[in-house]
């Protein structure tokens, strides 16, 4: 049902991460922190899709940024990987999914909200005997924007995804002035998997 890279690409994604590495070697531009990233049964007809959310490490009981990251064929090219970004609509319903697996049984589609411009393009950048080597990106002059609680955000986003670790090259944006205003604002913030969720995938 789904091709060889996709699935190897949603299996890279899917666990629990974290950066220590990286924050005990330049504390003063990354943060530590710990990023989930669990499969969710949304959108199964043709696509995996994960609930995502991070904390820093000092306050794992105040997760944020949560949003959904569908992956799936991409409509012009079918063997090429598309992900979709989604946000969701009452927050507070679903904060701590990450580490509280159950609460993702309640998530519907109607609870989420599409994000039309903020679909990355994925390719792949390499392969090695232990696999493949994904990194996804925004297509030029796309503006991911979304709007939360009256104020309108926009992030620019992208990763990579190996085997091996999950780079998060994402970024708060200035809407007006294009300025970085937090996240990977040195180079991407290098994840390490802690645990593995793949067994969770419905494939």
């Amino acid at each position: 049902m789904f091709s060889e890279e996709l699935i190897a690409l949603a299996s890279y994604m899917a666990g629990e991460f974290d950066n220590q590495a990286q924050a005990i070697a330049d504390p003063a531009w990354y943060v530590h922190l710990r990023l989930w990233q669990r499969p969710v049964p949304l959108f199964l007809e043709d696509s995996l899709t994960l609930y995502a959310e991070q904390a820093n490490i000092v306050k794992l009981d105040r997760p944020y940024r949560p949003r959904i990251i569908r992956l799936k064929p991409a409509h012009d090219f079918p063997t090429s990987i598309q992900v979709q970004y989604y946000m969701i609509k009452d927050i507070s319903s679903i904060k701590g999914a990450g580490s509280k697996p159950a609460l993702l049984k309640t998530l519907t589609p109607d609870r989420i909200e599409l994000l039309p411009d903020c679909a990355l393009t994925v390719t792949q950048v390499g392969k090695t005997e232990g696999g493949y080597r994904f990194q996804a990106l925004l297509p030029a002059n796309s503006r991911c924007c979304f709007s939360y609680e009256g104020q309108t955000y926009q992030v620019s986003l992208g990763f990579e995804a190996s085997p091996d670790e999950f780079l998060s090259y994402d970024k708060g944006i200035e809407p007006e002035t294009g300025k970085a205003l937090w996240g990977a604002m040195m180079g991407p913030f290098r994840f390490r998997k802690r645990q593995d969720f793949s067994s969770e995938l419905p494939i």
